[in-house]
Formats: structure tokens, C-alpha cells, sequence
């Protein structure tokens, strides 16, 4: 469990430093490192403080570049790349005293009329109800409620929601997406290795592997709820040189399509002494 106290929307809440610098908290997290989704969101909150609220963000690219530290706050730089009439750009470094760890872009776009409800994919069927399903989250700030699957090979499928209220605030809605959807992709592909543990075995693969976020993608498609059940559908679709890809589908619970998250991790066997 994350070792602070403060709430997700506190988490969100950046200290200004200086024109386009602000800082955040780093929680400490049981592995170690900072969590991914954390540096992600506050990257986008960050972002989003800079631009004009008429205007959503509907996609943002992160590479993750070293790991974070909790012993030290992390500092956003912000870079206001391009303000259009329709579309803003935004880049994002955040920095610890090691250097940059993530370097974020984002765009965001004013509301635009046009064929907004057709969608291809679709809410499996079939599914448990995420109230029927044990919590199996690490986070005091996530509810995570994993899927069983017949077929696990390369795949996972969870329902997670943000534990607290957000607010009608679309910033911090999509802060808690954000937050969110680092959380499972590296587990669809973690079951694609030959190695991986058998589904008994719960959490033996922190055993078997070592692995971390590299590089991570985010499309908004639809408007959404971050902390109302959402199901995250994730399949990768290949291992190689130490890296895995996978690519996550996210359904509101009423069917919607509302995003898509692609994100190539880091996988590789521990060394055994």
C-alpha cells in the first residue's frame, strides 16, 4: 500500500514553483519505486494546469525514463508546445535529482461535433459483476477486481475504479484513468512467458520476473468515470528482447468504449544467485 495519508485528489494537487514548474508527492510504494501511474497523472494534471478548460485531453504518450524515488518530490517542467484554436499541445518532463524520470506528451482538443456513439468493440459478455469479485488491488487509492479467465495466456481482465469521489472535475477524472491503467497490462504480459506461474501460485511471478513500464499510451475516447467500475481488457501481443506489448481496452460498465491504453514493459527473468 502506498505510505501516505493523502487522498488522490490531494495527490493531484501540485505545488507551483515557478512559471510552468510545479512539484508533487511521491508516495512511498512497496517495491521501491514510484508507481508509474502515479508519475503519469500527475504528468497530466501538470499539463492540464496550463490549458484552458473548453479544451479535453484525448491522448497523451509517456516514456518512462529511470525509476522515481519517494525520498524526494518530483518536479513537472511543462513545455506549452502549440496552442491552436482547436488543439493543445503539451510536454511534460518530470525530474528528481537523478534526473528526468518520464517525459510526457499530451494533446488536448475543444468539444467537436460528429458520429460520437459508433464503436466497434464492445463489453465482453459473460462477465462477473465486479461486486461478486475479491479485491485484489496493492492500492489504497484503486479498487482492482481481477477477471478469472479460462484462457490466461497473454491475457488479463480486471475492473477497477478510483476508491474515493472525484468530482465532476474532467482533469482529475482523467488523472484517476491515468492512475489506473498502469496497473494491469504487464500482467497479460507476464502470462505470455513460457515461465509464468500457474494461476495458484498468486503472486509468484514477483518471484520469477522483473519487470517495469517503458513506454505508455492513452487515447480518451468517450466520456467516462474514473471512480465508477470500468473493465480493463488487456491482451499482449508479443515478447522479445526483454520487452513485452500489450494493448488494453477499457469499457465503462454500461458497455462503452471509453479508452484504449497500449504500453511495452520491461520483463525479465531474475537472476538466480
Amino acid at each position: 500500500m502506498e505510505g501516505t495519508n493523502l487522498s488522490f485528489a490531494e495527490l493531484m494537487t501540485l505545488e507551483p514553483i515557478a512559471l510552468d514548474l510545479v512539484r508533487g508527492t511521491a508516495p512511498v510504494y512497496p517495491w521501491g519505486r514510484v508507481y508509474g501511474g502515479l508519475v503519469v497523472a500527475q504528468a497530466l494534471r501538470a499539463a492540464a494546469g496550463t490549458v484552458d478548460p473548453a479544451h479535453r485531453v484525448h491522448s497523451l504518450h509517456a516514456y518512462f525514463i529511470r525509476g522515481g524515488t519517494s525520498d524526494e518530490p518530483i518536479a513537472y517542467e511543462i513545455d506549452r508546445i502549440r496552442d491552436g484554436r482547436s488543439f493543445l499541445t503539451r510536454r511534460v518532463v518530470a525530474r528528481q535529482s537523478s534526473g528526468a524520470i518520464l517525459n510526457l506528451d499530451a494533446s488536448f482538443q475543444t468539444e467537436e461535433a460528429g458520429q460520437a456513439n459508433v464503436q466497434i468493440e464492445h463489453l465482453p459478455e459473460n462477465l462477473p459483476d465486479p461486486e461478486a469479485l475479491p479485491d485484489e488491488g496493492w492500492s489504497r487509492l484503486l479498487d482492482n477486481r481481477a477477471v478469472p479467465l479460462a484462457d490466461r495466456r497473454g491475457r488479463a481482465r480486471a475492473w477497477l475504479k478510483m476508491r474515493e469521489s472525484l468530482g465532476d472535475d474532467p482533469v482529475l477524472q482523467a488523472c484517476g484513468l491515468a492512475y489506473a491503467s498502469d496497473d494491469v497490462p504487464i500482467d497479460a504480459c507476464v502470462r505470455l512467458h513460457p515461465r509464468c506461474p500457474p494461476p495458484e501460485e498468486r503472486n509468484a511471478e514477483y518471484d520469477v520476473f522483473m519487470s517495469a513500464s517503458l513506454d505508455h499510451a492513452i487515447w480518451f475516447h468517450r466520456p467516462f468515470r474514473a471512480d465508477e467500475w470500468m473493465l480493463h481488457d488487456v491482451s499482449s501481443y508479443g515478447l522479445g528482447g526483454a520487452r513485452g506489448l500489450s494493448i488494453a481496452r477499457l469499457f465503462a460498465r454500461d458497455g462503452r468504449h471509453v479508452a484504449t491504453v497500449t504500453q511495452e514493459c520491461l520483463l525479465r527473468e531474475r537472476r538466480i544467485a
